[in-house]
């Protein structure tokens, strides 16, 4: 017997609470249903979509956070793209045995999902830009099958890039994704789609939550996902829409690799281009991501350790710092994981600089660059205020660039007290946590589902028999 395909899109930063101003969103729930999920920790990107792909908690998928510490080469990595960094097998793997047992073919596609190089899946497609030797960058996309993305962009035109992050994220990736995966359901109707809508994180955390137009934001999401929905009833595929977080409202950037060094734990390395965080050197130091960090110290060095923990716990903000076995307690105890797990408040995040003077701050800190910092920034999403007229400063580098002179888009602002929007806690209520809706049969009469169960459903989805 076939089944129906299955569109899973992911509406990041939707909850039960702003589903109200999302009108083709909730019809579909109210003519089906809907779920709110309990997320895992940390609620932030890639951990909860590894979650959703395996039916694993973060300890055991070992996507800890969005970044950490690769020991091996003593490297901080964010927005790893490998779909082997998954410790468990993802559904569309487990869906193409479980075809292949029964004699039918299975393909998949994934859209701007996390951990999409090297996926099992038939069609791909996912931000990748070029780099040139001297340093320039050129924004792009890659997947699978060759000519999949080209012909994308012929139809659609350029995927815009400088939507997708930044200071001018917003609704135009979001349409352009919504459009491709349209595009790519109609012409190969794959078995399984999944495609990342991210529209609603950037105001959000810009701004925070209470800071911006949420229904109107909702209200563009919404409109934007019009192409998917139209192209789901003309195939009679089923559609469900999930999330990752909701978005809180915060007011207390905590500086945690400031306070170890100030303890005479963290170590930088000065030069021409500022300072750099000198991982071999530091005795501790915090990889910040949103509202959790792992602090990770030198193997054998005991009063470190304890150091570390007595410093970040003292810092105004903390909620609590795990060490040892204590970090099973949040489902991360894991060879990924920092010796230390620091969690804030729900009005606060880590911010990332370990900097003491400004002027020595990294060149790469007042740009866009998610690559080399050794953490997450979310100051760029924003343009520094203190610039006179930035729109000129871009355009002047972007001449500079076009006369093949070296240059950086140094608009991105120091200062993490800006930053009005962040997540990575549990919600406080669940009309603020993320949402499974969807059509057909319910998953089950709960009001409330683990985030680690949408695995098991997406596969009794592909196969109800």
């Amino acid at each position: 017997m076939e089944s129906q395909p299955l569109i899973l899109v992911l509406a990041v930063g939707l909850t039960p609470r702003t589903l109200e101003h999302a009108p083709r969103l909730k019809a579909l729930a109210a003519a089906g249903w809907s779920r709110s999920l309990v997320e895992v920790l940390p609620a932030v990107t890639c951990s909860a979509q590894a979650t959703l792909l395996t039916g694993a908690s973060p300890e055991e998928h070992g996507i800890v956070a969005n970044g950490w510490l690769f020991r091996e080469t003593g490297e901080v990595r964010f927005w790893q793209q490998s779909n082997s960094l998954l410790g468990r097998q993802p559904f569309y793997t487990t869906a193409r045995h479980m075809a292949a047992a029964r004699g039918r073919l299975f393909r998949a596609a994934k859209l701007f999902w996390w951990f999409n190089q090297g996926a099992d899946v038939a069609y791909s497609v996912t931000p990748k830009p070029y780099y040139g030797a001297d340093g320039n960058k050129a924004f792009g996309i890659t997947g699978r099958p060759d000519g999949l993305c080209s012909d994308l962009e012929s139809t659609l035109g350029p995927f815009p890039f400088p939507s997708f992050w930044g200071p001018r994220a917003g609704l135009p990736s979001t349409r352009w994704i919504a459009q491709a995966t349209a595009h790519v359901v109609e012409r190969e109707r794959p078995d399984l789609t999944l495609a990342y809508l991210p529209h609603l994180d950037y105001e959000p955390q810009r701004m925070g939550p209470s800071g911006c137009n949420m229904p109107r934001l909702v209200r563009e999401l919404d409109a934007a996902c019009e192409p998917i929905l139209d192209s789901a009833k003309k195939l009679g595929a089923r559609v469900w829409f999930v999330s990752e977080y909701g978005h809180c409202d915060v007011s207390e950037p905590i500086l945690i690799n400031r306070a170890l060094r100030n303890a005479g734990l963290l170590t930088a390395r000065d030069g021409p281009f500022g300072e750099t965080l000198d991982i071999f050197e530091s005795r501790a130091f915090a990889v910040c991501d949103h509202q959790l960090a792992h602090i990770y110290t030198r193997p054998g060095d005991e009063h470190a350790l304890e150091l570390a923990y007595e410093t970040i716990a003292q810092i105004p903000g903390v909620a609590r710092v795990y060490r040892g076995e204590e970090r099973k307690e949040i489902g991360l105890e894991h060879p990924r994981s920092g010796e230390l797990i620091a969690l804030c408040k729900p009005s606060a995040w880590f911010a990332y600089p370990y900097w003491l003077d400004e002027s020595r701050a990294p060149d790469f800190a007042r740009t866009v660059d998610i690559h080399r910092k050794p953490g997450f920034d979310p100051c760029e999403l924003l343009v520094d205020p203190r610039l006179f007229w930035p729109t000129g400063r871009v355009i002047r580098r972007l001449i500079q660039k076009k006369l093949g002179f070296r240059t950086l888009f140094d608009v991105i602002p120091l200062d993490p007290a800006l930053v009005r929007g962040s997540h990575g806690l549990p919600a406080a209520t669940d009309l603020d946590r993320p949402i499974l809706i969807g059509d057909g049969p319910a998953p089950d009469g709960s009001a409330t589902l683990a985030m680690t169960s949408v695995h098991e459903h997406v596969l009794r989805a592909l196969f109800p028999e």
